[in-house]
Formats: structure tokens, sequence, C-alpha cells
């Protein structure tokens, strides 16, 4: 017998409680901080306070003095060893690049540029020990300024002779997906509306909850190495390849991870410098990075111009739209960096019937810290442009911004829908999610009460902000990654081990970091074995147990690695009907798989999965040819995205005397396909919407004239809490992917992509009576005042003004 629960109602779609928020709420998580191992020594890194310089001396007697130091390492003691960080994706053949150290040897490139590594017993005294690191620098001239970089007025790197990293170009004409854009705009130009903007893009930093913290441990027959990484099969495959350790002698743990955002997406100089420090010693080491580390040297995001021209009739039909962005890399080209902007490339139409499109990318080199995925990679940039500038087409005709965007978005009836970007939409319903949030909105009612405040010039104007969007996730396939210059793959592995007692482990290749794959895996694994939610364990961010994998990111958890799981469930019953057959001797061609159980089909004759196991286990009743084992292995490699979108409504109220803008509603009504778990759907929207508005009201990495982060910290770098949000409504509407058979579609992204439009539109909307028609994100009250007194804002770095630090629900800074 075995012990197993027995089996409860339909999985999918139950709002079930995340597993893991017992440990995680408890305190029983074991982040890679916690980890402490016999011997280990701590280390500290001493970072360049200079963003381009050339490295004339290094001084590290005193620091090898100090107590408990084991020893000081210099780019010159790790030059031969410490190899170059990878690029792995070149967007063109081309492309330029630096080679990128984890270590300055001669010269750093951005302020916060690892100089030196102090290694000691305890990490306090690492930290005191780095302080007496003596560092000579001859400075050199700073690129910063993104367009006098892009010509060029400054070099970041001399040798390079240029800072222009790469040039790529889309252009529907050649690519045989739509017109001409050129006719388009000369043809509306002459009779037609003709709309051109330019928006900036500002930098943003992850600031993810748990900072990056790695442990290596060269003691045993491998090398172990635990990181706050999103990626630990990246980590693994890149050791090997930078460092020449023999892979098969690597395993990288990824245990606990708070948040990453696209932050943790990449192989760090301080991966790669912890190892070489536990090499060294030959004891395990751990390295710990502070907020202020985490803020001035992980890899930032965004970061753009975005010159729009959109051509249309005088009735606001689109005929033609033409991109220009000018992309901040950064000092160096990190995992993904130069192809960030190119995946909102494929997104700059939206959801709209474009006949004629033309995208550029100039990607540039400045001395500031690189840039690479951050929550959305590319399709928040592209959102945000075509939900701006299509607001500008419906001001310019007079029109409901709502109407000019119902007049050009692709009808349910026309899906599957190749795009003018050569993306095809599988399905969709735009007029539905449209309609159902205008209903929780009340769109009409706030309209009258916008008109009334209008009229009597009152100095609290209200603006409506509209942003009805779509986007490409679940990062894959492998095939149109390795067109687009890739060296890796999109596909995901998983395995399913069918135990003794009927309980079930799954081992992922996902590596999550607080999306909640252990329940929804577990909800899936449940539903299709017929087997109790808490019958099923999940593996996952250990190279050594789930040997194969892609991990997370891109919002390809689900629509890839969940539909890995399922066909390897689907797998575990192939395997399993033939046994269950011979086990009471009937046809396979009779038995039937219902609740968990085989049946012969029209009798009562059954035998639970569970029990199944048990008597692989024994193998007492199993004919010599069958095999002892109902384990199973799956690989998913998506022929396609897919392609959530929604509706998303925000009202602003503006106080036209101070600037200070406050979100009084806002709604959204998502369609993300087949939902696994609404709870997991739910908070993932939450938490979108909270970073999307943090970009639009609050958020900006600034530098100062020299190339010094200004916002090192969290009082100067204004991330908002709860208290700053309003309450959200969410609602859903729900037509099923077609490109995989669950019909998900991803939703990790979904809320970041979606708001910021949304709110900077309801910011305008509310100033558009007084001549506005752009403002510079973040819209801090600064720079909301500025714009109206006709001037642009002086600073910045307006968000940190103590204007702005006191906030609460009522006021957003």
């Amino acid at each position: 017998m075995t012990a197993v629960e027995e089996r409860p109602a339909a999985e999918l779609g139950s709002p079930r409680l995340r597993k893991e928020d017992q440990r995680l709420i408890t305190g029983r998580t074991r982040w890679t901080d916690n980890i402490t191992l016999p011997g280990m020594h701590h280390l500290a890194m001493v970072r360049s306070p200079f963003a381009h310089a050339r490295i004339t001396g290094i001084d590290t007697g005193a620091a090898k003095s100090a107590s408990g130091v084991v020893t000081v390492l210099t780019g010159a003691d790790l030059k031969d060893e410490q190899g170059a960080l990878p690029n792995a994706w070149a967007i063109i053949p081309e492309q330029k690049a630096p080679e990128h150290p984890s270590i300055a040897v001669e010269h750093v490139a951005f302020a916060g540029e690892i100089v030196a590594v102090v290694v000691a017993r305890t990490a306090a005294e690492a930290r005191d020990a780095a302080d007496l690191v003596d560092v000579d620098y001859e400075e050199l001239p700073v690129a910063l300024d993104l367009k006098a970089a892009a010509a060029d007025e400054v070099l970041a790197h001399p040798d390079l002779g240029t800072n222009v990293s790469a040039f790529w170009e889309f252009d529907s004409a050649a690519a045989d997906t739509g017109g001409d854009v050129e006719a388009a705009i000369s043809a509306a130009r002459d009779g037609g509306v003709l709309i051109e903007r330019e928006y900036r893009q500002q930098r943003l930093i992850p600031a993810f909850m748990e900072p990056r913290s790695i442990a290596a441990d060269p003691t045993g027959e491998q090398l172990t190495v635990w990181s706050a990484t999103q990626v630990p099969h990246f980590v693994k495959i890149f050791l090997a390849l930078v460092l020449g350790i023999p892979e098969h002698k690597i395993r990288v743990i990824a245990p606990d991870v708070g948040g990453g955002f696209g932050g943790k997406l990449q192989f760090t100089p301080e991966e790669v410098l912890t190892v070489l420090a536990a090499r060294r010693t030959g004891k395990p080491c751990k390295y710990t990075e502070t907020r202020s580390e985490s803020l001035v040297a992980a890899h930032h995001g965004r970061d753009q111009w975005q010159k729009i021209t959109l051509a249309a009739t005088k009735d606001g039909t689109v005929t033609g739209l033409k991109v220009d962005l000018v992309a901040d890399m950064g000092a160096y080209l990190g995992l993904v960096t130069s192809a960030i902007p190119i995946l909102g490339a494929f997104m700059y139409n939206g959801i709209y019937k474009f006949p004629a499109y033309h995208l550029s990318c100039t990607n540039v080199f400045t001395n500031k810290a690189w840039t690479d995925a951050y929550r959305g990679a590319g399709r928040p940039e592209a959102t945000f442009a075509i939900e701006r500038v299509m607001d500008e087409l419906a001001a310019e005709l007079g029109m409901d911004p709502i109407a000019v965007r119902e007049k050009n978005w692709i009808k349910h009836d026309e899906f599957p829908f190749t795009t003018v970007s050569g993306m095809q939409y599988d399905s969709g319903n735009y007029e539905a999610a449209t309609a159902k949030a205008k209903e929780l909105f009340g769109y009409d009612e706030l309209r009258k009460e916008q008109q009334q405040r209008r009229e009597s010039v009152d100095p609290v104007q209200l603006g409506i902000g509209v942003s009805t969007f779509t986007e490409m996730c679940g990062l894959a396939p492998s095939r149109w990654l390795g067109s687009m210059g890739y060296v890796g793959g999109g596909w995901e592995h998983a395995s399913i081990r069918m135990l003794p007692t009927g309980k079930v482990e799954v081992i992922t290749g996902t590596s999550p970091h607080g999306q909640g794959h252990e329940t929804a895996w577990s909800q899936i694994v449940a539903d299709r074995l017929g087997v109790a939610f808490d019958d099923v364990e999940v593996l996952h961010g250990d190279t050594q147990i789930a040997a194969r994998g892609l991990d997370s990111y891109g919002s390809r958890s689900l629509t890839v690695g969940g539909m890995a799981v399922l066909a390897a469930a689907d797998k575990v019953l192939e395997k399993a009907k033939p046994i269950a057959a011979e086990l009471m001797e009937a046809s396979v061609d009779d038995l039937e798989f219902v609740d968990g159980k085989f049946g012969v089909k029209g009798t009562d004759t059954s035998m639970a999965l569970g029990d199944l196991a048990f008597a692989v286990f024994q193998g007492h009743k199993l004919s010599a040819e069958s095999e002892h084992s109902l384990d199973a292995d799956a690989t998913f490699d998506p022929l396609d995205f897919s392609f959530p979108h929604g509706t998303h409504l925000c009202a602003v109220e503006v106080d036209t005397e101070t600037g200070r803008s406050t979100i009084r509603s806002y709604v959204c009504v998502d369609d993300v396909g087949k939902v696994v778990n609404p709870l997991i759907v739910e908070g993932q929207v939450h938490g979108g919407i909270a970073q999307g508005i943090a970009q639009a009201l609050f958020e900006e990495g600034v530098y100062d004239e020299s190339g010094t982060l200004v916002t090192g910290s969290f009082v100067d770098y204004l991330v908002p809490t709860a208290a700053d949000l309003p309450a959200f409504v969410t609602d859903r509407t729900e037509t099923p992917s077609t490109t995989n058979e669950l019909g998900v579609k991803g939703v990790g992204e979904a809320g970041t992509i979606a708001s910021t439009p949304a709110v900077v539109n309801a910011v305008v909307d509310a100033l558009r009576s007084f001549g506005v028609n752009d403002v510079e994100m973040p819209c801090t009250p600064h720079r909301v005042w500025s714009t109206l007194q006709g001037r642009a804002a002086d600073t910045p770095a307006a968000p940190h003004s103590a204007q702005s630090t006191s906030m609460s629900q009522e006021g957003q800074a």
C-alpha cells in the first residue's frame, strides 16, 4: 500500500497559496549570504571612483598588513587567468566591443569598476582593509551624454576609435512585411497627419530586494558555487568557458533568490573574482555586495532616446511608423546588452495595423555602468513610444484616445495576424479587454469630470491615460534566437521522478526568484497525473540536480518551462500505460487514465498511479522487457512567442500650482491566456504595475558631470513603497494561446510594460489644455511644474529633492 493523499479537485485555475511562502515569511530561507563554510574567507572589492582613468599605480602594502587580511589581488595579479566577460548576443557580425575584464588592469571605464580584491577572515576586516588600498589614477575625458557620445565627441574607449558599437535596422519593405515608410511619411506630410516626437527613456536600476552574493568552495572534487542569480546554468557554462575549468567539475547552486527583474540575468565580475580568490587561497570564499555597490556597479536598464514619426490619414488611420533609437550600452557589453533595444524592435507597431514600418538602432558606449535586461527588456520602451504617440495622434485630430486605437487595432476575428514587423500574433481580443476596462474605470464619467475641471480652470486638473498593449514573451524559440545572432537556445527541460510511495519529484531547468514555480509546477503535475498537490515536490536551481536548463527571464518560465513539465508528465503516463496493462492483464487499447487511475474500460478494474509506481519499484510482476522506472524527461522548444495583451487605464490628478501628480485610480484588464494560478497572476500584475509607475513618476539613475552616480543609495534613488501607490483594480479576459497545449501566455512583465505609458499619458492629458504634449520621465513635481512654466527642468535629479521625499498614498512625488 502507498501513503498517498486523496486527490482534490482540478488544480489548473485554482488560487493555491504558494508553497514557497511559508519558509519565506517565517525566515527559514537560505540566501547565499546565509551560507557559512568551514574556513571561509570574505571578499571586499575596491572600486574606481573615476568614470574614465588610467591606473598608474596600486599600493596594497597597508591593506596586506591589516588585521585578518589573507591577500590582496589586483588586475596585474589576475590578468593572465581572469579571461573576459562574455557578450552572448552580437546583433550584427561587425559589432564593436572592448574586452570586458572582471578586474581592471590598466584603465577603468566607469565609476564602480573593480580595481582590487581584498580577501580576509571576516567581511568587516575585508571592508576595513579595502579602504587602505591606495590607487593612483590619471583621469581621462568622459563620455556621458548619449547623443554626444553617438557623435564621438569624447571616446569612452579610445582604442575602439568610436563609441558606436552597432547599427541595426529593420525595414518592412526590405523584409517584405509591409510597404515603404518614407512614401507613407511623404503622403502624410502632403495631405494627412504627421506626428513627430522624441522621448527619453531614463536610466533605471533594477533594485532587487536581495543584493548579489556569491560563495565558492574549491575544496572538493568539484568547484561548488552558490550565487544569487537568475541563471545558474549560464553561470556554470561561462565559468567553464572564461576560466577554463572543465564544466563537469563545476556545480552552481541558486538557492533562495530575492528578486531579479533581469538584474540577475548576468555573468558577473564578482562571480569570476570570488572563484579566482577561492582557487588562489584554496579556501571557500564569499562576497556579498552592499546596497550602494549594487546600485553603482550592477547593470542598469533602459537609457535610450527615441525619435518617433507616425504617419496617418486625416480620419486617424495609421499609414506608417518610423523609429530611430540611440541606446546607451554603458561602458561594456554584458550578457545580452546589445540585444535589449532590438527585442523591442518587433513591438513598436503594438496592436495596430501599420502598413509600413522602419526602425534603426544605434548602440553607443558611454563611461557609465553597463546596461542590460530590466523587467520587460526592450518591450516597455516600444510600448511606451507607440502608446504615447497614439495619444498624440488622437490629440492632433481631436479624437478620443480609445477611439483612435480602436480604429487601428487588430480585430478579434483577424487572428492569427502577421504584423508589419513580421511577428505572427496567434490570438487576442483587444475589444473585450478594453470594454471591460472602460466599464470598471468609469471612463465616460471621468471624461465628463475632466471637461468640467477644464472649463472651471480648476488648479487641480484631471488626466486620463490609456495604454493598450501587447508583448512578445516566452523568450524562444531557439530557431528565432539563432537567426538573431544569439549564441544560446530558447528550449527548456524538465524531469519527473515517480517515487515508490507515489510521491512525485519534478526537476525543472527554470530557476525561480519569486515567481512561484514550486506552486504552479505542482499544480500542472497534480492535474495531469491525478496526484495530490502536496504530493509533488519541485526541485530547481542546482546544476547537479537539474543538469539541463536555460533558467528564468523574459516571461518564459510557464510558456516554455511549464510546457516542458507538462510534456514530462505526459511521458510518465506513456511509460506507465503498457506496464499498467501488463499488471492488469488487459490490452493497452482498453485502458483509460482518469483521476489518477488507469482503468479498464467497461469494468471496475483499476490501478492508481501511486500503486503502479510501487509495483514498478518492486518489479515482482514485471516482464523482463519492462523498464523498472516511470521516470521521464522532456524538452520543449516552442514554435513561436506568446502574445499577452491588455488595456490599462489611469486617472491622475495634477496640481498645476505645485506640479504634484496623484494617481486617483488605476484599472487594468489583462489577457494572459489560460491561467494556472490566478493568485500568482495577480501578484505578478501588481508588482509589474508598481515598477511601471516607478519609471513614470519616481525612479531615475543620475550621473554628475564627472561620471559619478549621484543616486547611489535609496536616499537618492527613489523606489516607491506600497504607501506611495494606489489600490489597483485588476481583471482578466481570456483568449487562449494557440502555440502551446495549455493555452497559456506570459505575465511576469505585462504590468511593467503597460503601466508606464498609461501613467505618463494621464499626466500629459491633464496638462494638454496648457499646451503641454510631453513631460520627460520621471514626471516629478519639479519637472511637471517646470514644464508648465514653459521651460525644461534645470536638473535631472529632481525626483531626489526634499519636495519628493515625503510621500503618501494621497500624493506621489
